[in-house]
């Protein structure tokens, strides 16, 4: 038996692959779920061998789903006309379904997976959602998970960013949030106009600065609305005087 999943918003796109799949008895389907927040909570309890995934979502959209499992099943992702979407999975061969999409496309998709699965075949979910983030509907949010809950950080709360190991910390007004990327991930997210990598360890929003002092030789220091003081590296006050203009 081959455990599947399906996370669609719209009951018509996951009854025409119910459908699809009647030809294919080895699947069975445990769940169907209609928003990211349903597909997490039944991934986590039924660990499915694959899931079929679509991308424009409400909530949370596919490609932020993926990124708080922390070992995300194989995906079969259903979407709409995507031009981010489709450079991901044209770039790291992950098979997509481009809605609407005949039995013979469902079948040819189902077969590729089958086939990457008797060959353990891996494919690379992470730098798949690497290109993914590139997209405009990653660039205006952060989506974290806080035990069992989802926060969804609109960029602009964003004080600051600190590296934390394999993790980034996210400061807030509201808190402190991990998230499992790096900082040079945030580097390419962010607009370099509003925030400024100003050390290896910190990315600041320049709009929250109150002030920049001289520390140790070359080195500043910034101090933020919050109170926050943080170091400046050499190289770091070249960026934060070019986007400051100064």
């Amino acid at each position: 038996m081959i455990k599947t999943i399906l996370i669609d918003d719209e009951p018509l796109a996951r009854s025409i692959v119910k459908e699809y799949l009647q030809a294919w008895p080895e699947f069975t389907i445990v769940q169907e779920c209609g928003d990211g927040f349903e597909g997490i909570k039944a991934i986590n309890a039924h660990t499915p061998d694959v899931i079929f995934l679509d991308i424009q979502m409400p909530k949370i959209n596919g490609f932020e789903m993926l990124e708080l499992i922390e070992t995300p099943p194989a995906v079969i992702f259903t979407t709409a006309f995507d031009e981010y979407a489709i450079k991901a999975f044209e770039t790291h061969a992950v098979d997509y379904l481009l809605k609407p999409f005949s039995k013979e496309r469902f079948d040819k998709a189902l077969q590729k997976w089958l086939n990457q699965r008797s060959t353990n075949t891996v494919v690379d979910n992470h730098t798949l959602l690497e290109t993914a983030a590139q997209s405009p509907a990653h660039q205006n949010r952060v989506v974290v998970k806080e035990g069992s809950k989802i926060k969804i950080i609109p960029i602009p709360h964003i004080q600051y960013l600190e590296a934390a190991d394999d993790y980034v910390k996210i400061h807030t007004a509201d808190g402190t949030y991990l998230k499992n990327k790096t900082m040079a991930h945030f580097e390419q997210l962010l607009s370099a106009q509003q925030f400024v990598r100003i050390h290896r360890s910190y990315i600041i929003n320049v709009q929250l600065i109150t002030r920049i002092d001289p520390y140790e030789k070359d080195s500043h220091l910034v101090i933020l609305q919050n109170g926050m003081r943080l170091p400046v590296s050499k190289s770091g006050y070249v960026r934060l005087k070019e986007a400051l203009g100064l």
